[in-house]
């Protein structure tokens, strides 16, 4: 009878994953969590892909940091070529929180320069993470190619993973200040700003960014 419990207990709480109330799917992760189980890590991955509440994806992605690496990272990477989006972008996430540096080959330009802006926001910030040491300057590189893309949000989490890989970014920032694109100039020189002081905000280094390049473009043209 025991034998049977612990056969059917796992089940029944993923079966929580699929019910309709987000705090039952909530509810179920934690359990899936608090109790890891490797019968758990398919399943977590595949809601993870499909999951609409940001709150219960944030608890998904605690779940299987709380099992083994050695199951969960080699999943997560062959999720990194499924074709929906929100499937790649989860993995990424979660392989930024499990910090297992064996899934940085998995971390490619594509996925860096991915077309869409949250799965390539996600991609950032798990290079950053699992990049090896001497590796920088080539992402530096990568990173800053793309400065100018996207709305607020994505230009921040771009400015944020640049920072973060710190003083390798120097050469690609220089470089972009002198780009013949003025929003990529002033997402360098923002970047550039945010780096020298981390509480000024990201609307206010831009717009400091603005009067900077537009200053620069009056004493050329004058």
């Amino acid at each position: 009878m025991t034998m049977r419990q612990e056969d059917t207990n796992p089940m029944r709480a993923l079966q929580g994953l699929e019910n309709r109330g987000s705090s039952v799917r909530l509810q179920a992760a934690l359990a899936a969590g608090t109790t890891p189980d490797p019968r758990f890590v398919d399943k977590l991955i595949e809601r993870s892909a499909i999951e609409p509440e940001f709150y219960v994806r944030d608890m998904l992605t605690w779940a299987l940091t709380r099992h083994s690496s050695s199951m969960t990272v080699p999943r997560l990477i062959d999720e990194l070529r499924a074709e929906r989006t929100q499937a790649r972008s989860q993995a990424l996430h979660t392989l930024s929180k499990i910090g297992d540096r064996r899934a940085w080959p998995a971390i490619t330009r594509a996925l860096l320069t991915d077309p869409d802006d949250e799965v390539a926001r996600s991609a950032w910030r798990a290079a950053v993470v699992l990049v090896p040491e001497g590796e920088e300057p080539v992402l530096a590189g990568v990173l800053a190619a793309q400065l100018g893309r996207g709305g607020r949000e994505t230009r921040s989490s771009l400015s944020r993973a640049l920072i973060a890989l710190g003083e390798p970014s120097t050469p690609a920032l220089r470089a972009a200040m002198t780009d013949p694109d003025p929003r990529v100039r002033q997402h360098a020189f923002a970047t550039e700003r945010l780096w020298r002081d981390p509480d000024a905000g990201f609307e206010s280094a831009i717009e400091e960014a603005k009067r900077v390049v537009a200053l620069g473009a009056a004493s050329q043209e004058g």
